[in-house]
């Protein structure tokens, strides 16, 4: 018999500290002394339809809580707990949750759905619960079933799929789940929830149906519904039809070649015309396409051989058509502030980021259709056609070959720095990221390659410092620049020496930019370090070994002022700590630097005690704080 518990999940959400405390107490006393009857308790406030949604809320929160959580011991320790109670108050449970489905209020459906995916998630892998199938799909088929239920339904069956794995269902529970959603999706007298729900199911259930995608009529039958469902009058259903295109180009890209034509045409109309949730999905989908075909790829010139799938090749037959639809979305760049976050996803990012895996995967094809996108934007006086040139010529410099890619890099190279000095922020930001990716794939003088010739390695390092004093963005990228042009220069043996000469200056910009106070975090100061630590790494130790040194000395003076930093937050904790850690890893490779040669380790040596005595300070600190 459960309790009645609702006086204590209103008083836990109470704004006075007191009530809140006391009530919590209630609550975790009641949960200790008899888990079972707590959880039934819970279960039955959350199907209770004239208990109030405060109550019926924080009680399907907690009944979640009570069976899963991140960390894997938790985890185990509540699935173990779910285990030894009986089945009569499990069975209790599950039908209270299972009556919460027909709920009036969407928000107890949407968390019992969760909860019963939780119970699942335990149960179905051990063979118990097998009726919650049969239960679910007996929604979808009564005649006088409200929209209402169908809709929490088929959000369960999504959860559902996504809790288990696909050896956890029997063949005949497989294709009554995909029945159930595909129909869910496909017949007009539903709303527009109920097929949201469905289609999203089917995302989830797509991992479950091999045996469905072997079969040809079935496979059709999937397909058809799901291009239907992509030109949907509703955004939101035609993204989850995308999405499931997204998982069904990785799961069955060997049996998607019938459908190709017809995908293409989806894909571009989204791409051209759609709002830029449905058109990120359609990009998604040919970037897909370039995964599947790259590791293929891997597998044919690889040790492996052949990977046993067919390699269709469905980017080198659209690549015509595929090139100048992505170039197009890189001039629909976002006019955000220079120092708004630049992770943030767009359509311009999507469309480059699958122009490169483009790249990759066809090699040289891509450059003749890029450049002369590149060569009439480049100069144009709207930013936009400037950034986008640029990026595309960035985002082709991994895949084709040196000798296609060399004398255009060699060509553009000044062009790029000149670029450095744009009086456009989004301009010098791509223009360094292509810098960096010249510089990482074009600039290996140890395999006897690289586009920087001893005579512009002089400039390219001044528009680099020049540069790294500029927005937070793009001194950033400026960083990698420098990493991977220091990077090129490790084990070229008589070649190092031509980084040498601008190794103090390079050093003491890089510093300078690991204290700079003007980024919105310590994103830049991170990559300053982790640059810094490159180009020690990849310096000639016999002739830069006074400069480590001295920046041994600079950086455990910094080490040491870490020491006498105010501490009176959380926050501030947590900045010191990532501080000591980036300076920690600059001694650790000047240490690993100095010590690798007969020739400079007595200097290294020489500096041992003050090293340990302040990383012994260092990692002792946090203890004597908490004493």
């Amino acid at each position: 018999m459960a309790m009645e518990i609702t006086q204590f999940l209103l008083a836990a959400q109470s704004p006075d500290a007191n009530i809140r405390t006391q009530a919590e107490a209630s609550l975790r006393q009641f949960q200790e002394q008899n888990l079972p009857l707590f959880l039934l308790s819970l279960s039955v406030e959350l199907a209770n339809n004239v208990k109030p949604l405060e109550s019926r809320r924080l009680a399907g929160i907690v009944l979640k809580n009570s069976l899963d959580a991140k960390d894997s011991v938790r985890k185990e320790h509540l699935v173990q707990q779910w285990m030894t109670i009986e089945i009569s108050i499990k069975s209790q449970i599950k039908d209270s949750l299972l009556r919460t489905l027909g709920s009036s209020a969407s928000e107890a459906r949407h968390t019992s759905s969760q909860v019963i995916a939780k119970v699942a998630s335990i149960e179905i892998p051990r063979k118990q619960w097998p009726e919650l199938i049969g239960s679910l799909l007996n929604n979808m088929t009564k005649q006088d079933s409200p929209a209402a239920l169908k809709q929490a339904t088929m959000e369960t069956l999504g959860y559902v799929c996504e809790a288990i794995s696909h050896q956890d269902l029997v063949q005949d529970e497989v294709n009554s789940v995909l029945t159930a959603v595909v129909q869910g999706m496909n017949l007009a007298e539903h709303s527009h929830e109920v097929r949201l729900a469905a289609t999203k199911a089917l995302y989830n259930a797509l991992d479950f149906a091999q045996t469905n995608f072997d079969n040809e009529m079935e496979r059709n039958y999937i397909m058809k519904v799901v291009c239907e469902t992509a030109i949907s009058k509703e955004a939101d259903i035609r993204q989850a039809a995308f999405e499931c295109l997204v998982s069904i180009a990785s799961t069955y890209y060997d049996v998607l070649e019938p459908y190709m034509q017809t995908l293409f045409q989806l894909t571009s109309n989204a791409v051209k015309g759609d709002e830029e949730s449905v058109a990120l999905q359609a990009i998604e989908f040919w970037s897909s396409i370039c995964d599947e075909e790259i590791e293929l790829q891997e597998y044919e010139t690889g040790e492996g051989g052949d990977s046993g799938s067919a390699h269709s090749r469905f980017i080198e037959k659209a690549l015509p058509y595929l090139v100048p639809l992505l170039l197009d979305t890189m001039l629909k760049q976002e006019d955000q502030d220079q120092d708004q976050d630049d992770s943030i996803w767009n359509i311009s990012m999507a469309g480059g980021t699958c122009l490169g895996l483009v790249a990759r995967t066809v090699g040289d094809s891509v450059v003749k259709l890029v450049m002369p996108f590149v060569e009439g934007n480049i100069l144009k006086p709207e930013w936009h056609c400037r950034e986008a040139a640029t990026c595309a010529f960035g985002s082709i410099l991994e895949g084709p070959s040196v000798e296609t890619l060399g004398p255009l890099v060699t060509n553009g190279l000044d062009f790029l720095l000149n670029a450095m000095r744009d009086e456009n922020n989004h301009v010098k930001d791509t223009t360094a990221w292509t810098l960096s990716r010249i510089f990482e794939f074009l600039h290996c003088p140890a395999s006897g390659f690289s586009v920087i010739s001893q005579e512009k390695l002089e400039r390219i390092v001044t528009v680099l410092l020049e540069s790294i004093i500029d927005a937070p963005n793009v001194a950033e990228k400026v960083c990698g620049a420098i990493y991977y042009l220091a990077q090129g220069y490790e084990d070229a043996g008589t070649s190092s020496s031509l980084l040498t000469q601008h190794i103090p200056r390079i050093i003491s910009e890089l510093l300078k930019t690991a204290e700079r106070t003007d980024g919105s975090d310590f994103k830049l100061r991170t990559s300053a370090y982790e640059t810094l630590n490159e180009v020690v790494r990849s310096s000639n130790v016999v002739e830069t070994s006074l400069i480590i040194l001295e920046l041994l000395k600079s950086i455990l003076h910094k080490l040491g002022q870490t020491l006498e930093l105010q501490i009176v937050s959380s926050d501030d904790r947590e900045k010191q700590g990532d501080l000591q850690a980036s300076l920690c890893a600059v001694i650790q490779v000047i240490i690993q630097k100095l010590g690798s040669t007969e020739e400079t380790k007595p200097s290294i040596l020489q500096a041992a005690d003050p090293i340990m005595f302040l990383f012994l300070r260092v990692f002792c600190l946090p203890q004597l704080y908490c004493a």
